[in-house]
């Protein structure tokens, strides 16, 4: 599938998968091999892809103004990626050309960036602009000597960057509109989990385990095993209805609007997760730091709503607390116990079936991209 369904017939398929008591099916049962979550060579293959394809770093709008920034490590990598006074996205290495020095931390907003060690400091486009008694550094050429640069872009309200020497962000097109300009971050932070990165993301991906895992916070609104599945070239769509959505049965196609009535999960291959809920969206970049650690980066922000406004800053924080100190805490505390039981030696493969089609296409395409 390349194009996604419109949210009409995504609310009529899900309509008759309540009827009939079924769910979108795969067509083929994956058997990862354990080692895989366990193999430092793996990891090591694995953080080279995410460096040489373009991936998410920011919603566009954690960069609002010239100046604007955010460091930080991506696939190991420090990176400062910094809005231009062109308006533009710029992306680099977070190193001084000098002696290597870090230049900037988190988030902020500089007029210049200037190393911490000597005073070496580089305007927003990256140009060496002014080194402190020159004189001792006799032939340096300025214009070699600029912040090593990173390919960057911004498609569907995110930024995104591509470490390798290729620049090739053909591979977004079919990623649909995501984040708008007048959506607001609300919140934003790192937190890390003693669990691999693929553990992490494959508990996004499907809804077979909502009825045993979130029996008293998701379930109670929404369904067991009951999703529909959207691969996207390398990306996929996760839907998650809630139970009110019934209140749609009756109205004309055309009248049925699907704000508030599900999840939308897009995974963005291979490490972003962005999901649209009732009153928030989350955007959640998982940086693997070794194999049995992840780093979380995430942003909340405010819903567009159909007439083009956010959400308030109230209703969508009153979302997104119930959803980090329930059901979030919950799955956190699954996929711990999974990284935790891989030391039993209990299972040479892990066997996802044709419930758990996202994480087949996940695993599918990450094994094609390694390969």
């Amino acid at each position: 599938m390349t194009e996604l369904l419109s949210d009409q017939a995504v609310v009529a398929r899900v309509l008759t998968h309540i009827v009939e008591g079924t769910t979108d099916l795969g067509t083929r049962v994956w058997r990862e091999p354990v080692v895989n979550y366990r193999s430092e060579t793996r990891l090591a293959a694995e953080l080279g892809l995410l460096r040489r394809l373009p991936i998410p770093f920011c919603p566009s709008v954690a960069l609002p103004d010239a100046g604007s920034y955010v460091a930080r490590s991506a696939a190991g990598t420090p990176l400062l990626v910094v809005r231009g006074k062109d308006g533009e996205v710029h992306a680099f290495r977070n190193a001084c050309r000098h002696r290597g020095m870090r230049l900037a931390d988190g988030t902020g907003c500089a007029k210049a960036f200037v190393c911490g060690y000597h005073g070496w400091a580089y305007r927003l486009d990256g140009t060496l602009q002014h080194v402190p008694h020159g004189s001792g550094f006799p032939g340096l050429d300025h214009a070699t000597h600029g912040l090593v640069a990173v390919a960057a872009t911004e498609r569907a309200g995110l930024v995104f960057i591509d470490q390798s020497s290729q620049g090739d962000f053909s591979s977004l097109d079919a990623i649909p509109a995501l984040i708008a300009s007048h959506q607001q971050i609300f919140a934003h932070g790192e937190s890390t989990t003693d669990a691999n990165w693929k553990l992490v993301m494959e508990g996004n991906l499907e809804g077979y385990h909502i009825k045993p895992t979130h029996p008293t916070s998701f379930y109670p609104y929404g369904f067991d095993n009951l999703t529909v599945i959207e691969p996207f070239g390398n990306n996929c769509r996760v839907t998650f209805p809630f139970r009110r959505i019934e209140k749609l049965r009756g109205l004309p196609p055309e009248q049925r609007t699907i704000d508030g009535m599900v999840t939308y999960v897009y995974h963005l291959f291979p490490n972003v997760i962005v999901a649209v809920l009732s009153n928030h969206t989350t955007v959640s970049i998982l940086e693997p730091i070794s194999v049995d650690q992840t780093r979380f980066i995430t942003y909340r922000l405010t819903n567009a709503s159909t007439a083009g406004e956010p959400t308030t800053h109230e209703r969508a924080s009153r979302d997104a607390t119930f959803v980090a100190d329930t059901g979030g805490k919950e799955d956190a505390a699954v996929t711990r116990a999974i990284q935790a039981g891989i030391a039993s030696n209990a299972n040479d493969c892990f066997t996802y079936g044709l419930f758990e089609q996202a994480i087949v296409h996940f695993h599918e395409t990450l094994h094609a991209l390694l390969d």
